[in-house]
């Protein structure tokens, strides 16, 4: 019996590593349709509500940039592998922590949701495949995505699911379910899908999931009709330059 225990967990890790090998070329593939390398040695600018974003790499470098107004004062918020600083007319001030944190999670969330699939092969993600599924006629790829605590963020015990459709490799649905600020699930409908420079962009009808279900779930009630649309995420005026 030991023995039939034994290879029964055997072969119980093979099929768990099966599956996460799945999610990983799948995920792979989906970034090499979206740009793949044209992620990287980038600048990548945009609007998204009135305020300009942008995303610079060079090697293993970073820098994000949230660029507005408040009132007759011009902000510059810039998060990189050093940290936040923000610059208010030009002039860098101190910022406390709490404020810190809120202000690069904002514009990590700005630039993470833009350059999807991108940021889908970081350090902390986990995969793993959850089957597939039909959506209006096409066939998905359904990619759970978790994230270990260290190199996580702040908002690490956060769940995605992608559905990525089985021909051409696109996220054309989304769903997460996060904690902060109470808690609650999102659904995300991908459309306006066009390509820059090479690189892929999207918006999204942004809906409100039933906040005691699961992201896996979602589509189901998707398809159902009974999901509510809070807004729209909107990126306009894409520029991709080639550093």
């Amino acid at each position: 019996m030991q023995k039939i225990s034994i290879l029964m967990a055997i072969l119980a890790l093979i099929s768990c590593a099966a599956e996460n090998k799945d999610a990983q070329q799948i995920v792979d593939q989906a970034i090499l349709k979206a740009g793949g390398d044209k992620y990287d040695n980038t600048e990548i600018e945009f609007l998204f509500r009135g305020k300009e974003y942008g995303y610079k790499k060079t090697g293993g470098n970073y820098e994000y940039v949230r660029l507005f107004k408040d009132s007759a004062r011009v902000i510059r918020d810039v998060l990189t592998n050093d940290g936040f600083t923000r610059e208010i007319d030009g002039h860098e001030v101190a910022v406390p922590d709490s404020m810190a944190v809120k202000y690069s999670n904002s514009i990590n969330s700005v630039i993470y949701f833009a350059l999807l699939p991108y940021g889908l092969n970081d350090p902390a993600v986990n995969k793993s495949y959850l089957g597939d599924k039909n959506i209006k006629g096409k066939d998905y790829h359904k990619i759970q995505i978790t994230f270990n605590q260290e190199g996580g963020g702040e908002d690490f015990e956060d769940i995605f699911v992608y559905w990525i459709n089985v021909e051409n490799y696109t996220i054309d649905y989304l769903a997460y379910k996060y904690s902060t600020d109470g808690g609650g699930m999102r659904f995300r409908e991908a459309l306006n899908e066009r390509f820059v420079e090479g690189v892929r962009f999207a918006d999204y009808i942004n809906y409100k999931a039933p906040k005691s279900g699961l992201p896996a779930d979602s589509d189901d009630v998707f398809l159902s009709g009974k999901l509510e649309e809070l807004s729209r995420i909107e990126l306009e005026d894409i520029k991709v330059n080639k550093l």
